[in-house]
């Protein structure tokens, strides 16, 4: 789900981002799903998913080379 509103969760940069300080992804808990969003346009919304969907994208990210 990409939601446009405000997130009163604490966001942090995703170890996995890239060396250039613009260039971060930056995740947030939100119980039982995991919050995605580009720090570039923080208001612009966010990608939600469930934890399990969320290791599952983890997992093929970190099979990539």
């Amino acid at each position: 789900m990409n939601t446009p509103e405000a997130s009163p969760h604490h966001w942090r940069k995703s170890t996995h981002s890239g060396g250039v300080e613009n260039d971060c992804v930056e995740i947030t808990s939100m119980d039982d799903h995991i919050a995605i969003r580009d720090s570039k346009t923080a208001t612009a919304g966010h990608l939600t998913l469930t934890r399990r969907d969320f290791a599952t994208l983890l997992a093929h990210l970190e099979s990539k080379p």
